[in-house]
């Protein structure tokens, strides 16, 4: 049996639509709430949900806590996001792929999603090609990394083709957008300036797994001078972002927007540790 956990903080907008979705073909269905002050919890409660709620922290901390606290009627639970849509057809990929022989020793699926933004796909974006651990085998996963985080398995990691989960970024607005991306570049600027203390790790860089070779990549991205730059041009022209039409113009300019931010609060941190203002 699979369990669907859903992370949220008020996310009125999307919470029935997404349990809805995820009822055609899963019977546990999870809220795990951070303190909502909208109607968040009454309308899971309403869809047959079962609630828990946790002061946020960090999203690590709210996963594993989500995975350690709860108690589950079967070994499997899928993290999921209130702005995604896990469809019937992709559940049955799902419960066929944990049923299969050759993967009872496996302890994560990972899957790929469909960005929508503007009512289309953005198949040329930064996430297209994304691969994202979120089946995972109860007690043998652990997440790190407080944003954009980092699963740790003990078994064997899959990587289910077929069809992907769909991810709504816009579902509650740009300025929505813009507010959680201001949270999320705080958080980055912390992290990233501890992980610039280390090396790149070129043997997982050219030899790694999918998400050892992003990790690394990702290091090595965050050193070239110019990146928001570099950022829009890569998704807009390397990636054919252009493609996408108006869609994956905006969505290019608006990831460059976040790495700016990200990269101008690190100076102000750095230039607060010189004991100067920005």
């Amino acid at each position: 049996m699979i369990s669907a956990v859903i992370l949220t903080l008020n996310e009125e907008r999307n919470i029935v639509e997404c349990i809805r979705t995820l009822r055609t073909w899963c019977s546990d269905i999870v809220v795990f709430d951070s303190f909502s002050t909208d109607r968040t919890v009454e309308l899971a409660r309403g869809e047959g949900a079962r609630i828990f709620q946790r002061k946020f922290d960090n999203y690590a901390a709210q996963r594993n806590a989500a995975l350690q606290t709860v108690e589950y009627p079967g070994e499997w639970v899928l993290m999921v996001d209130a702005d995604e849509r896990w469809e019937k057809t992709l559940g049955g990929e799902i419960i066929a792929a944990i049923s299969a022989p050759e993967n009872a020793d496996c302890s994560m699926f990972h899957f790929q999603r469909k960005d929508i933004f503007m009512g289309r796909w953005l198949k040329h974006n930064i996430g297209s090609g994304t691969w994202t651990g979120r089946l995972l085998r109860v007690g043998q996963v652990t997440i790190s990394r407080d944003i954009n985080e980092e699963y740790h398995c003990s078994g064997r990691k899959v990587y289910l083709p077929g069809e992907r989960f769909l991810h709504y970024p816009f579902s509650n607005g740009v300025s929505w957008w813009f507010a959680r991306h201001n949270r999320y570049s705080d958080m980055e600027a912390i992290r990233l300036m501890e992980e610039r203390s280390h090396a790149v790790c070129w043997h997982d860089l050219i030899w790694g797994d999918r998400i050892q070779q992003r990790k690394n990549l990702k290091q090595l991205l965050y050193r070239v001078p110019g990146r928001p730059l570099w950022m829009f041009f890569m998704l807009y022209i390397c990636k054919l972002g252009f493609l996408d039409g108006a869609a994956g113009f905006h969505y290019s300019l608006l990831r460059s927007i976040y790495e700016y931010m990200i990269d101008l609060k690190i100076l102000e941190r750095n230039r607060e540790k010189d004991g100067k203002k920005l």
